[in-house]
């Protein structure tokens, strides 16, 4: 079995790709991106942390979140979130996917991938890698033209920020004048 080592910093901000199991396309339904921010909200009323940056897609997360000066347990929040999100998506649904052994062995459902994939990032210029990827994700993945049309993401708010041009990778003319 791998060892798994991740870099736990205190203050530190990092990128999560948090995937759904068999990449199920769960947050296609409204209802499930809403459990999930509900998920988000408790854990942050607990264990304080920032949301930098996020795109919700049908099968995965992206996240960048900066942890507290004195803490650096993403593990825990993470693992907290896939709980109450899993909790209150079984409360409202029926699923019927067949389970491993390993799966039933380890207590896990049929909602999350069993890890999740986290990078550490190291300076403004990486953080800024790290923000094209979130923002750019609904493009890659053929789900929108333009990363301004994709509406679970913080593009919006990064573009209010100053951070973006509103039409950054926007191919629809949308902004031409």
């Amino acid at each position: 079995m791998p060892n798994y080592r991740r870099l736990y910093i205190p203050g530190g901000t990092y990128f999560f790709t948090i995937v759904t199991y068999c990449r199920r396309p769960l947050f296609k339904d409204p209802q499930n991106i809403e459990i999930l921010r509900m998920a988000i909200a408790k854990i942050k009323d607990k264990k304080p942390f920032k949301i930098l940056a996020a795109v919700i897609l049908p099968d995965h997360l992206h996240f960048l979140w900066q942890l507290p000066p004195d803490d650096a347990d993403y593990s825990q929040r993470i693992s907290r979130m896939k709980v109450l999100f899993t909790r209150a998506y079984k409360a409202k649904n029926f699923s019927n996917l067949e389970l491993s052994a390993s799966r039933h062995k380890h207590r896990e459902s049929d909602v999350w991938q069993r890890r999740f994939w986290e990078h550490a990032i190291a300076d403004e210029t990486d953080l800024q890698k790290h923000l094209d990827y979130i923002h750019n994700n609904p493009v890659k993945h053929k789900l929108v033209s333009c990363p301004h049309l994709w509406q679970y993401s913080s593009f919006d708010r990064w573009v209010k920020r100053g951070r973006y041009p509103a039409n950054w990778g926007c191919v629809c003319d949308r902004f031409s004048v």
